[in-house]
């Protein structure tokens, strides 16, 4: 069985009249096995590939060649079909009109669907609420499936009334993860992290048709390696304590907070999805009651969940201090992931004014994204920024639009505006 550990960085004490208290938790899970070796019979996999008509002889062929080959690697015995998505959704395999929506992998099912896939043809427009919907209908067509898990393609936009997307998002919160991709530059990066981030997946560029098959193929193995099928964070605060926010850190900046469920009065529980042996961060806040000076409490318990088993926890202190050089000291992960969460934030923030054509706030804004990577030591986010604007000044910010900029590259640094970097030791 998976085995879980969580460890607490904080800074514990607060001033006279002090009542936050931030702390990163890293969670580290061990042992979790793969979709197969936990029983692949209880998991399950859609393949949805955009075959509108925008979908251009090239990116087609590859998308063909990168489902064909996410196929491939769908562990024995997981559940799985593919959607061909255009204005409608059309269940492209298995052909079936009633009944189980799925078929379990084995050598000739994936022969099967990846014939299937071949037969692609690009017509119609886009509707990706179709798409979503006929997913949770196959997902719920198997009983007993405890992980569900889809990839969605689309080179374009939603050209459909945006309430119908937004409805298929909602009802498709927390029954299955997914992993969306925009091939080329025809798409809009805010609809598909959208989608991802309702549905607790990633969101990327695939700029170009030859990186295609290896996107498809990591996204694939990373599913197959996830062999817990769902975890919850909880968090416990004391009466009278308020939790200000829960936020995923690393390896992405996700924020948990309205995606708290009741599990008794004082604890609420956030979802974290699928797990395989990996490392995640969260930053959590909590306001509590002042005390006075030497007094300590226990301001938050921080569990990891599968079903009603917690796992492991960490716990989240409070001391009252009259020691300056005690309460003014900030934690260095704490004040390592609020950088990275502001980056984010002034990466999207300036990319959006740029493109509302207010060239001032965009200057600003991704100055400082520019000053933020720097600092917290995210090589990726500066490399993507200098192809953006030009750097007069790292440390300053002070930074210059480009007047010609790729789109692919612009696009990239959104989709890659919420990944973090951790603390470098």
């Amino acid at each position: 069985m998976a085995e879980f550990t969580a460890s607490v960085y904080q800074n514990e004490f607060l001033p006279d009249g002090g009542t936050d208290v931030n702390a990163i938790v890293t969670v580290q899970c061990t042992g979790a096995g793969s979709v197969g070796g936990a029983g692949g019979s209880t998991a399950g996999e859609v393949i949805i590939v955009d075959t509108s008509g925008s979908m251009g002889p090239q990116t087609m062929a590859a998308a063909k060649q990168a489902a064909q080959t996410a196929v491939g690697e769908i562990a024995d015995g997981v559940w799985f079909a593919v959607i061909a998505g255009s204005d409608r959704a059309m269940l492209a395999y298995p052909q079936v009109s009633s009944g189980p929506g799925m078929v379990q992998a084995n050598a000739q099912t994936r022969a099967e669907a990846q014939a299937s896939i071949s037969r692609f043809v690009g017509s119609g427009g886009t509707a990706m609420s179709t798409w979503l919907t006929l997913a949770m209908q196959l997902f719920g067509s198997i009983e007993g499936l405890t992980q569900r898990h889809a990839i969605l393609l689309t080179d374009g936009e939603n050209r459909e009334d945006a309430g119908k997307l937004d409805l298929a998002i909602q009802q498709a919160t927390g029954y299955f993860q997914c992993d969306c991709r925009g091939a080329g530059t025809g798409w809009q990066v805010e609809e598909l992290r959208r989608i991802s981030q309702a549905l607790l997946g990633t969101v990327d560029i695939i700029p170009t048709p030859e990186t295609m098959v290896e996107q498809f193929r990591q996204m694939m193995q990373t599913s197959m390696s996830r062999g817990v099928a769902d975890a919850q964070l909880r968090v416990w605060a004391p009466q009278g304590a308020q939790v200000l926010f829960v936020r995923q850190v690393a390896p992405t900046v996700e924020d948990l907070t309205a995606r708290r469920t009741t599990v008794n009065p004082l604890t609420g529980a956030y979802p974290t999805g699928a797990w395989s042996d990996e490392s995640r961060d969260y930053h959590v806040a909590v306001r509590v009651a002042a005390k006075a000076i030497g007094q300590e409490q226990l301001a938050a318990r921080v569990m990891i969940a599968i079903g009603d088993t917690v796992l492991a926890q960490g716990l989240v202190k409070a001391t009252w201090s009259g020691d300056s050089s005690l309460t003014t000291r900030i934690d260095q992960q704490v004040a390592h992931y609020t950088g990275q969460t502001e980056l984010a934030a002034m990466i999207q923030e300036g990319l959006a004014a740029k493109a509302a054509g207010d060239e001032a706030t965009a200057t600003t804004k991704l100055g400082r994204a520019v000053q933020l990577a720097a600092a917290t030591g995210n090589d990726e986010a500066t490399s993507k920024l200098r192809k953006v604007v030009d750097v007069d000044n790292e440390a300053e910010g002070t930074v210059r639009l480009k007047r010609t900029v790729d789109k692919a590259d612009e696009m990239a640094l959104d989709t890659a505006s919420t990944k973090t970097t951790r603390i470098k030791k």
